[in-house]
């Protein structure tokens, strides 16, 4: 394989990304030595996490399944990437990284890393089309981003689900 190929794979880029941690991947092989410690109450409003409490439930996040349609600029890359960052922003979230991609003849993909998870793009301008995801933990709010998507792509036409992620995963039973 010549180093065109080895650059298509992304083999040799300078990606910011950390070598594996070998200690952790050999503790991860013998999951029966991981023990959860069952101690602290997970529902305890003064927990030190990035776990969301409403409602009585404790979820990890809020993931929104954001809809851009008849948007104008997506296949504008440093708009994407300005968009990222205007979310993260008004969010109240924290960039890691933006990394996107500009394909031929048109479309843009792209992810930015947060540290309370990530958003990430895959547009479609020929047709006015932007999927995007915006995924957040702890006191972030994702549902700030769709206004700025609004504005950043001049369309009114915004279409939003939420999901909880890791809804009913912790419940009061496993955290005791």
């Amino acid at each position: 394989m010549d180093g065109t190929n080895l650059f298509q794979l992304g083999i040799g880029l300078e990606t910011g990304a950390q070598a594996e941690d070998s200690t952790a991947r050999t503790a991860i092989a013998d999951r029966d030595s991981i023990k959860c410690d069952t101690t602290r109450d997970i529902f305890a409003e003064d927990r030190d996490d990035h776990f969301i409490r409403e409602d009585g439930a404790v979820f990890a996040g809020r993931h929104l399944i954001i809809e851009v349609v008849n948007g104008h600029g997506l296949d504008d890359e440093a708009r994407i990437q300005q968009a990222f960052r205007d979310c993260v922003t008004e969010c109240g979230a924290t960039l890691l990284h933006i990394h996107t991609h500009k394909f031929s003849p048109q479309g843009v993909s792209g992810v930015a890393v947060l540290a309370e998870s990530h958003i990430s793009v895959h547009t479609w301008p020929e047709i006015g089309y932007g999927a995007f995801d915006v995924f957040m933990c702890g006191d972030a709010d994702p549902w700030r981003s769709v206004d700025v998507l609004k504005a950043a792509f001049a369309t009114d036409d915004v279409r939003v689900r939420s999901l909880r992620r890791g809804d009913g995963v912790v419940t009061e039973v496993a955290a005791a």
